[in-house]
């Protein structure tokens, strides 16, 4: 699946192929845009559109020789609403020194000089035009140039280069960062030729969740406390631990020796206190006793109602 636009030095590697495929680049949806057509290979019995995995790479060389004719890399806005694309987002602007834009995007960004968060980037690159269709539209106002990760539904409007990819599976937008973040500084110089591998995993741009990520982390701290066979032994296993709350020797014959004692005792002693406490009662007068007792009671006036 060599390109056969680009220049033998910028053809993709077999490993390339193989990870855009692995990684489901190519799986499209079933609703097709009619800009998109020109990108697509066939469509599955299922109704899937798959993607042409060489109009990809040809899309991701393009991309990445538009961005290094930027002078200054902060002039390039990388942005990613979806939390799918915000950690790559981050580790691109790492990598490159563009400048970041994960999470909401706020309106005003490239239109209004008054938001603390105003920026004149000089082109930004979106995960989903769907998704950040607030910054593509700000930036069809001040004539910024758009590069989008564009499903086969995608709507391609205001955007200048489309690369045909899955945008909707965290591990596909991952990897597209990930190469595009290579050719920049391929092509930049950084890396010493087309042939060295960069020393960067690919796992650093694939989303990751917070909270599998603490339930494993908990999972661990949990099997960690827990005592193993080789702690306790495994006759202790065996016998279900019951041994631990068995006295046995003399240490039982004077633990039931004490509590015999102190039970007879204790049992004397209350029957003493009881007697000497049903005689020294007297039985309580209460005061509706008392006042049956008067004979000079006054009646219970009558009511007057």
């Amino acid at each position: 699946m060599a390109a056969k636009n680009l220049p033998p030095a910028f053809n993709a590697t077999s490993q390339d192929i193989e990870m855009l495929l692995s990684a489901q680049c190519h799986i499209g949806s079933k609703n097709l845009q009619v800009h998109m057509e020109p990108y697509l290979w066939k469509t599955r019995p299922d109704g899937i559109n798959v993607l042409h995995i060489g109009k990809t790479w040809e899309k991701i060389v393009l991309a990445a020789r538009i961005l290094v004719t930027i002078d200054n890399p902060a002039d390039i806005a990388v942005i990613s609403a979806r939390p799918y694309g915000q950690r790559a987002v981050l580790k691109f602007a790492a990598h490159t020194g563009a400048s970041a834009i994960a999470g909401r995007f706020t309106p005003g960004n490239f239109t209004n000089y008054i938001t603390r968060s105003f920026k004149e980037p000089r082109i930004i690159v979106v995960t989903d035009p769907r998704t950040d269709a607030q910054a593509i539209k700000e930036a069809s106002y001040v004539n910024i140039p758009v590069i989008a990760l564009c499903d086969t539904d995608s709507p391609t409007e205001f955007v200048d280069v489309a690369i045909p990819t899955n945008n909707k599976g965290r591990h596909a937008i991952g990897l597209i960062w990930w190469m595009l973040a290579r050719e920049v500084l391929r092509l930049r110089g950084t890396l010493a030729s087309r042939e060295a591998e960069w020393d960067i995993m690919t796992d650093l741009y694939f989303y990751r969740d917070p909270e599998a990520e603490e339930n494993k982390d908990s999972a661990g701290e949990d099997e960690a406390k827990a005592p193993g066979v080789d702690e306790v032994g495994a006759g202790a296993v065996e016998g279900g631990f019951n041994a631990e709350w068995e006295v046995s020797g003399a240490g039982a014959g004077a633990f039931a020796a004490a509590s015999g004692t102190a039970g007879n005792a204790a049992t004397s002693t209350w029957d003493a206190e009881g007697a000497d406490w049903a005689a020294a009662e007297a039985p309580a007068q209460t005061g509706n006793q008392g006042w049956s007792e008067q004979t000079g009671a006054p009646a219970a006036p009558e009511a007057s109602w």
